[in-house]
């Protein structure tokens, strides 16, 4: 039979934690993974059957939601807005020009930057997914009272507008604890032992 002293210690390895190994983030309840998986997910559906049904790439849908809002865009432009690379706005106004979709131009204003501009036949393919889109949208949010929704929307202006603070903090938290952080402050007499 165990002795209590036996029991006890017992039970105290069980549920004393390992403290040696950091806690993992938590999932449930760490914003930017639902935001990470929504975003993927949705982009990877809309792909699929855009490619499927229309015989364009969701970076290219993307592109021509801009223009379709705007009278011309700038490779820049849709890089700042959209957050794609500037390379593949590049690459995506390369092929939407050689299918006829836009025109590209230089800018009035400014003769280094080339502008583009939906055509007739970009606009009408505009047009058709723009239904599709609408309706993945629709489906989505079904699940939210309107007033939730539009909660929703003011949420995300202002989680959006708040991107630059993230890589402000970012930043300083990288200088205050990342690797060049810990290299500077080793001790003088670590630094001189390494020697």
């Amino acid at each position: 039979m165990p002795t209590r002293q036996a029991t006890s210690t017992k039970v105290a390895a069980a549920v004393t934690p390992v403290t040696d190994t950091p806690a993992g983030v938590d999932l449930e309840n760490y914003v930017p993974a639902y935001l990470t998986w929504i975003a993927n997910k949705l982009s990877r559906g809309a792909s699929q059957h855009y490619l499927a049904n229309f015989d364009v790439g969701i970076e290219i849908w993307r592109c021509l939601v801009l223009l379709a809002v705007e009278k011309e865009v700038s490779a820049q432009q849709i890089s700042r807005v959209i957050g794609l690379d500037k390379g593949a706005v590049s690459r995506c106004f390369k092929e939407m020009q050689s299918r006829g979709l836009i025109t590209l131009g230089l800018d009035a204003n400014d003769g280094r930057l080339r502008m583009a501009r939906l055509t007739p036949k970009g606009r009408r393919l505009h047009d058709q997914i723009k239904g599709v889109a609408l309706v993945r949208e629709e489906a989505l949010l079904s699940v939210l009272t309107p007033e939730e929704r539009q909660t929703l929307v003011v949420l995300l202006r202002r989680l959006h507008e708040n991107l630059p603070e993230v890589e402000v903090a970012t930043e300083r938290y990288l200088q205050e604890h990342g690797p060049a952080a810990k290299k500077r402050s080793r001790p003088a007499a670590a630094i001189q032992d390494s020697a």
